[in-house]
């Protein structure tokens, strides 16, 4: 008779490790329903919040920006519309960071008792952000021809964006959830970190407006290229994509996913002593 039965055991090779982590993947699975659960139980209005944060943005930014300080819009979209396309993947990589720097400490009851990749809770708690995410994506696509906004073939590139401020979400939380294991106050630090990166990302402006000697500093932000990606997407191809901004992106976000995951996998013997 042939044995399914699944060995984990601390201490393997990385390709084996990998092999365990697929193997866990209904373990990823139930953690990421119950997570979903857990955010919308006991709510009156349920995930209807979701469609109220980029939405409430969309309102304020347009008003300050385009009422008050009557900043121009790009590529022919309008205001709101350009102020939504960039306020959807911030929320995807606002909502996952936290999310993922939070997991471990979250799971610490599960981490103490059973031995599974550790990788698999980071991993689960992306659901909230993803599901947010669909969300909001379903929303632009309502709200664009209420704006006079066609639809385009540049529209299906939109979860290659999407992938960028994942990679960049889970390699930064990797790190920071690594570190928040050891030192718990680190979790303070994580809402002055998204508060600041909302300002350092065109989500209420166009990047064409950053003058030219600060643009290679400011494409380091691996959100712009997603942001600008974005709008160039649903505005099928009229928006200017910056190749720069997507190349700083690709490159940014590579190093935080290797430099994250190398930390993690490198203290993850080390989460059941000291969580």
């Amino acid at each position: 008779m042939q044995n399914n039965t699944i060995v984990l055991e601390a201490g393997r090779s990385d390709g084996r490790y990998w092999r365990d982590l697929w193997a866990t993947r209904e373990l990823i699975w139930i953690l990421a329903l119950r997570d979903i659960s857990v955010r919308y139980k006991q709510s009156a209005l349920g995930v209807s919040w979701v469609l109220l944060r980029p939405l409430l943005t969309m309102f304020v930014f347009t008003f300050i920006f385009e009422k008050i300080a009557r900043l121009p819009s790009d590529g022919g979209l309008p205001y709101s519309i350009l102020v939504l396309s960039g306020m959807i993947p911030w929320v995807l990589f606002s909502t996952s960071l936290p999310d993922v720097t939070n997991s471990l400490v979250g799971n610490a009851n599960l981490i103490g008792k059973v031995f599974f990749p550790r990788l698999a809770i980071p991993i689960a708690s992306l659901s909230n952000a993803i599901l947010e995410f669909l969300i909001c994506v379903a929303l632009l696509l309502v709200v664009m021809p209420m704006y006079g906004v066609a639809y385009s073939w540049t529209i299906l590139l939109i979860p290659v964006f999407a992938a960028f401020a994942l990679f960049a979400s889970i390699g930064l939380g990797l790190w920071w959830a690594t570190l928040n294991v050891r030192y718990r106050d680190f979790r303070f630090v994580i809402p002055f970190v998204v508060q600041a990166g909302l300002y350092l990302t065109p989500v209420g402006f166009s990047s064409s407006m950053v003058p030219e000697k600060w643009r290679l500093l400011f494409y380091l932000n691996p959100m712009v290229a997603v942001v600008d990606g974005f709008r160039w997407a649903i505005s099928g191809g009229a928006s200017p994509m910056h190749w720069a901004s997507l190349a700083g992106s690709v490159a940014t976000s590579g190093v935080l996913l290797c430099v994250g995951l190398y930390y993690f996998r490198k203290s993850e013997r080390t989460f059941a002593d000291i969580i």
